[in-house]
């Protein structure tokens, strides 16, 4: 989890409601009961959630006079309010330093982005076409993409890194999302990525 998800709903009303909810879908009822809210107040606060991708519908409890609606996490917010990944991802990516060589790390990492795409769906048509189905496969992993057009070829470029926490000591790691975009669109790609103090990911598929 990122320290910014983590400041921003670390004492938060929203951030007690998702805590609530990774143990098991609640209602605006339970909700309001359990973090002394009123359920109008619940409901606000859910909507936000849900604007964010972090809350869900999951689906309906039986009440004495109309079903309530349960609300639950989404696999987004899970991911987020986990502790273990970063932490796990950081110590892996050390192992592998110390274990492997730099071209052994990198050819690792394109396998793992490789494996990564067997789950993206798989595209024809334009360049443009499948250069947009990479965007939303990498929004889907957490960044904020547009397609901006270098020469001949096209950019895939995010505004945020989803990796930033870890591109800083293992820029490597931009091979794996290369490698996923390169097979996700099955066009040559390259990543340009600006890993300074604000990372950002750049990965150029086509052209010459």
């Amino acid at each position: 989890m990122t320290s910014t998800f983590t400041d921003r709903f670390r004492e938060g009303s929203q951030g007690r409601i998702l805590v609530h909810l990774q143990g098991g879908g609640a209602t605006v009822d339970d909700l309001a009961r359990l973090l002394d809210l009123t359920p109008n107040g619940v409901r606000a606060h859910l909507a936000g959630l849900e604007r964010e991708g972090l809350v869900l519908v999951e689906g309906k409890r039986p009440g004495l006079r109309k079903p309530s609606i349960v609300y639950g996490l989404t696999a987004r917010a899970r991911e987020l309010l986990s502790r273990a990944y970063l932490p796990l991802l950081q110590q892996l990516l050390s192992t592998l330093r110390d274990r492997l060589a730099p071209a052994e790390r990198i050819a690792v990492l394109r396998e793992v982005g490789r494996r990564l795409a067997e789950a993206a769906p798989r595209v024809s048509g334009s360049r443009r076409e499948r250069v947009a189905v990479a965007g939303r496969v990498l929004e889907d992993l957490g960044g904020s993409v547009t397609i901006e057009a270098r020469g001949r070829a096209l950019a895939l470029v995010g505004r945020a890194c989803p990796l930033a926490e870890l591109v800083r000591e293992s820029p490597e790691v931009c091979r794996a999302v290369e490698a996923l975009v390169a097979e996700v669109t099955g066009l040559p790609a390259r990543e340009e990525c600006d890993r300074g103090s604000h990372p950002h990911c750049t990965f150029v598929v086509g052209g010459s």
